[in-house]
């Protein structure tokens, strides 16, 4: 688990840092909610703040593993701990009523009780109040820590009466150097690491013989776009529109057609940082050659207004011939 803490911390090494100081400083809240993405290590760090509050053995402000306490948490058979995920769509009043019996009840060991709320932004309004009662008045050592995607769906009163937690997105160069552990190759995790940071998330997405298609279709619009505008609206009749139906995958596509004229700012530039298509980076070298600052500045302004078009309803083949025209002018003064 050593390891594992480890990984927490280059996850969230601001969140770790601020809960081992609660603990050297012996300042343990009754309340705390952990906001952030899916994917950004929530659970994890909950169960870390349990043991390193149960265990009996902390060394550098480290839970040890290996007592007692540290293997029931681990286990998921500490007695002292109660977890509660939504009932179908929302966390019930009668899950509330269950936990604050368990709370209240005297079969539990001595030393601080935990509850966790997995997505405490599902409580409904009968069950919020009803925790809120019990947040106001918890009875003995009771921490309870709430967890969240949506932390503004969380009733201010509740708010009010928790410690912040806000959990930062998983570096990028962490997703990568997992998925490329998986077996995925370093461009297309590149790619999938600037769409989403969730692990989960990226590992389906980089399967997803779809996503693989868009972001083909996309190079090589790209492509086309270098040439001509005639080659440019070939490929947007052709493969672009057939390819992206729904609202959805247009707005991925167009992040994607964002993300190269992105990495050929990044080429011109000298850019140390990785590529969103690596493989690209010859292509997008000549490409930036023949590209001023002010070309490229105004090809992705091009791009962020068919995101606002599309928003807005546009008629999606006019909205992508009006793109080509303008992402073709970047290049009339070559």
């Amino acid at each position: 688990m050593v390891s594992n803490i480890e990984q927490l911390t280059k996850i969230q090494p601001v969140v770790m840092k601020q809960l081992q100081t609660i603990y050297q400083k012996k300042r343990t809240g009754h309340a705390y909610i952990f906001d952030g993405a899916k994917g950004t290590g929530k659970r994890e760090v909950a169960m870390f703040f349990v043991k390193l509050l149960s265990c009996l053995n902390v060394s550098k402000n480290v839970p040890c593993e290996t007592c007692r306490n540290c293997r029931r948490v681990e286990s998921g058979n500490y007695p002292n701990l109660f977890q509660i995920e939504p009932d179908g769509q929302s966390i019930k009043i009668d899950q509330i009523r269950s936990l604050i019996a368990e709370m209240t009840h005297t079969g539990f060991e001595e030393g601080r009780k935990f509850y966790i709320l997995h997505h405490a932004d599902r409580l409904n309004n009968s069950s919020a109040n009803t925790l809120l009662k019990f947040l106001e008045e918890p009875e003995g050592q009771v921490t309870a820590i709430l967890l969240t995607e949506v932390y503004s769906s969380i009733l201010p009163t509740i708010q009010s009466r928790c410690q912040h937690i806000k959990f930062s997105d998983v570096p990028r160069e962490i997703i990568m150097t997992k998925m490329q552990e998986q077996g995925i190759s370093l461009s297309l995790a590149s790619t999938v690491s600037q769409v989403t940071n969730n692990l989960e998330t990226a590992i389906s997405l980089a399967k997803d013989e779809q996503f693989a298609h868009a972001r083909k279709t996309v190079l090589k619009l790209v492509e086309a776009i270098k040439k001509n505008i005639h080659e440019a609206l070939f490929i947007v009749y052709e493969d672009w529109l057939p390819t992206f139906k729904e609202r959805s995958e247009i707005e991925l596509a167009l992040d994607l057609l964002l993300f190269a004229y992105r990495d050929i700012v990044a080429v011109k530039a000298d850019s140390k940082n990785v590529l969103v298509y690596p493989e690209m980076a010859s292509s997008f070298r000549e490409i930036a050659l023949h590209s001023t600052y002010n070309q490229l500045s105004n090809q992705m302004q091009a791009v962020m207004q068919a995101r606002q078009n599309l928003q807005r309803n546009m008629n999606r083949t006019l909205m992508m011939e009006q793109l080509m025209l303008n992402l073709q002018e970047g290049y009339t003064f070559v």
